[in-house]
């Protein structure tokens, strides 16, 4: 069986990101390898060597997977799309919602909707795109 799962590009913000990412979503730290821990020869790009070759967190049995910026290009930031989380509850919904938006950007506040109790979109202060959900679903 396949998984569809997340894998985010930060501008040398990855660890910091990840860490927050753990505590704030409940997950657990699998794994976080800089480019000064890449195995000598394994091809991986060269730059900083502190800047974060791999990153991936479980949260409930999915996995969020980051590094930093590799490329000689430049960072074209995030765009055009959103991580999505829905939540039993409004009460677990609006404490990630509220977690995420500090230091970010509220695009749409939580509150109810047509198709669920309650629903929001936001943008960290990492710059990763969210949308919140929870509580019934309108049915």
């Amino acid at each position: 069986m396949s998984q569809l799962d997340a894998y985010l590009f930060f501008d040398g913000t990855c660890a910091e990101a990840i860490r927050f990412y753990e505590r704030t979503l409940n997950g657990k730290l699998e794994m976080m390898m800089t480019n000064a821990e890449a195995p000598a020869g394994a091809g991986c790009p060269g730059g900083n060597p502190k800047a974060i070759l791999h990153a991936c967190i479980d949260v409930q049995g999915r996995r969020l997977m980051a590094s930093d910026w590799m490329s000689d290009q430049p960072y074209p930031g995030m765009g055009g799309f959103s991580l999505a989380l829905n939540y039993p509850t409004v009460v677990e919904a609006r404490r990630t919602f509220d977690a995420l938006a500090q230091g970010g950007q509220v695009r749409m506040a939580l509150e109810k909707t047509f198709w669920v109790e309650a629903f929001g979109m936001l943008v960290d202060r990492f710059g990763t795109p969210w949308m919140i959900g929870g509580g019934k679903q309108a049915g």
